[in-house]
């Protein structure tokens, strides 16, 4: 049966076990030499075995030592980090967090939450990039992006911000009154669309449908070509052409006649926005302070 201070003896032991020195591993625990020996030793009488051989030149392991090693070496480890992830909400939060937003999502969960977030935590700095470039968020050097659901990266953890969305083609209703609706999004083909580019590809995005339990790409035409979805938005009210929106942002626009959707039937929800980081051992507690605050957030704002 291990004792309560069994954790400090079994610390001591992986570390001159590892080093095969005890001034190294004092150096490392922040001792001396001569107590270290002194905690071995006294866990030694306390278990009843031999774990070390000692000369005044070497240290190393008898067999009970190697064995024992080897199986309480990892545990040590994750129970020293565990104690310095909780050691971490001690720390107020403070330092730098750079996040990665799509465009769609900035105005959704970052900026609301400004405001009180520099409030609760004056000491912490959010450098945040806002733009639609599908990047890999940590060789970039970000802390958390924000993205949806289809572009996420699989070693990433995901929080679901919002339930899934749908993007619906949507026209003002006088380019319907001139060119009619398709029937299907095939005929798309035949009209006027506003295309979207995703930033750093040199074609336009496809327009995603489904249909008989698969989605199916539609490679529109039209006059114009725009990195912003807020820019097409406006263009198809104004009457340029069709053009392909999640629906919320749509929303008010339908509501009050200035457009109108179409081909419903073909649009599927898929995965919205998603707050992502790393998987990670211990988390700073500045990018804690954010991830909490940006899922509170979205929760209020459901």
């Amino acid at each position: 049966m291990l004792s309560g201070g069994d954790f400090a003896h079994l610390r001591a032991f992986v570390a001159v076990g590892q080093a095969l020195s005890f001034t190294r591993a004092a150096e490392t625990l922040g001792v001396t030499p001569s107590a270290l020996s002194q905690v071995v030793r006294t866990f030694e009488d306390r278990i009843g075995v031999r774990l070390l051989n000692r000369t005044t030149r070497s240290v190393s392991l008898t067999e009970a030592g190697e064995t024992l090693l080897r199986r309480v070496a990892p545990a040590v480890a994750e129970l020293s980090q565990a104690v310095g992830q909780a050691r971490l909400y001690q720390e107020r939060p403070s330092g730098t967090v750079r996040v990665h937003v799509f465009r769609s999502a900035a105005d959704l969960y970052v900026q609301p939450i400004l405001p009180a977030f520099h409030r609760a935590y004056p000491k912490v700095v959010l450098d945040i990039t806002v733009d639609d470039e599908v990047v890999d968020t940590v060789a970039a050097g970000f802390d958390a992006a924000i993205r949806i659901g289809e572009v996420i990266e699989r070693d990433m953890i995901a929080a679901p911000l919002e339930p899934p969305v749908r993007q619906i083609p949507v026209a003002a209703p006088s380019y319907i009154a001139e060119r009619g609706l398709p029937a299907h999004p095939r005929d798309l083909l035949g009209h006027d669309c506003i295309r979207w580019r995703w930033p750093g590809r040199a074609q336009p995005y496809r327009w995603e449908f489904f249909e008989n339990g698969a989605w199916f790409e539609v490679e529109v035409d039209g006059p114009l070509i725009v990195n912003s979805k807020d820019m097409a938005l406006k263009a198809a009210i104004d009457g340029v052409g069709i053009a392909f929106a999640v629906e919320r942002t749509a929303r008010q626009a339908i509501a009050d006649g200035r457009l109108a959707p179409m081909l419903e039937a073909w649009c599927e929800p898929f995965p919205g926005h998603h707050l992502c980081f790393p998987r990670q051992r211990q988390m700073s507690p500045a990018l804690r302070a954010f991830i909490d605050t940006v899922r509170e957030g979205a929760s209020a704002a459901d």
